[in-house]
């Protein structure tokens, strides 16, 4: 962002809870689009100066915005807007799961309709270098020996639907739950995997739903998905 700009962005703000106020106008301005992905905000003291409140009262709205998600400060580095989309959520999302006693059973439930409207909408929206990505990743889910790889690869196979979807929100909410299957919930994505009598048959449940996709049958590919979770939460 040009110095310029900055200059009449950060405006003087005037009230007891000061702190908040740098929170809330720093979100408005990510809200507005002002603050992109990626954009570092000025030092402490030159928001200091800007908004004419102490440092303190900057530095507690920053700490709270990289609470939530929205800030990312690298030691040393400067505070940046947060590129990742997911990380605003799953913190959130964690604790009302653990609060209300979540089980294994939701997330995947959750996670089934998602998937299965996201498949859905990547058959209608994939493109053929998209479609060369997932015949790779097909490729090399099957010709893999090792357990450690098949887990990163279906994880990468199951997000890459997420994001051909072409919906951030749903990508956002799919990566969300894919990161508390492996944090909430001890092994969860291995635990899933072992629902299958043997590896063949995981293949041939991920191949069914990318080639509904890659053939842009969108009815096929939510079908496919329903199909493959409904094995996992019978078998669970």
């Amino acid at each position: 962002m040009p110095e310029k700009s900055k200059k009449t962005i950060f405006k003087p703000l005037s009230s007891k809870l000061l702190h908040r106020q740098v929170f809330e106008h720093i979100q408005e301005m990510v809200m507005s689009g002002e603050l992109s992905p990626g954009d570092r905000l000025p030092s402490e003291r030159d928001m200091s100066e800007m908004f004419k409140v102490s440092r303190n009262s900057v530095r507690e709205a920053l700490k709270a915005l990289e609470i939530l998600g929205i800030l990312e400060c690298r030691q040393g580095g400067g505070n940046y807007i947060k590129c990742d989309i997911s990380a605003g959520i799953i913190e959130p999302l964690s604790i009302l799961f653990k609060l209300h006693k979540g089980r294994f059973t939701d997330l995947l439930e959750a996670r089934r309709a998602l998937e299965a409207e996201a498949a859905s909408l990547a058959a209608s929206r994939i493109s053929s270098e998209e479609t060369a990505v997932l015949e790779d990743l097909m490729k090399r889910i099957r010709s893999t020996g090792s357990e450690k790889e098949s887990v990163a690869l279906d994880k990468e196979l199951h997000l890459k639907i997420a994001a051909y979807s072409g919906n951030i929100m749903l990508l956002a909410f799919l990566t969300a739950i894919s990161s508390m299957l492996e944090t909430a919930i001890k092994d969860g994505r291995k635990a899933i995997m072992s629902t299958f009598k043997d590896r063949e048959q995981l293949f041939d449940a991920h191949e069914e739903i990318c080639r509904a996709i890659i053939n842009h049958d969108k009815d096929a590919a939510s079908a496919a998905v329903n199909k493959h979770f409904k094995m996992i939460l019978d078998n669970i």
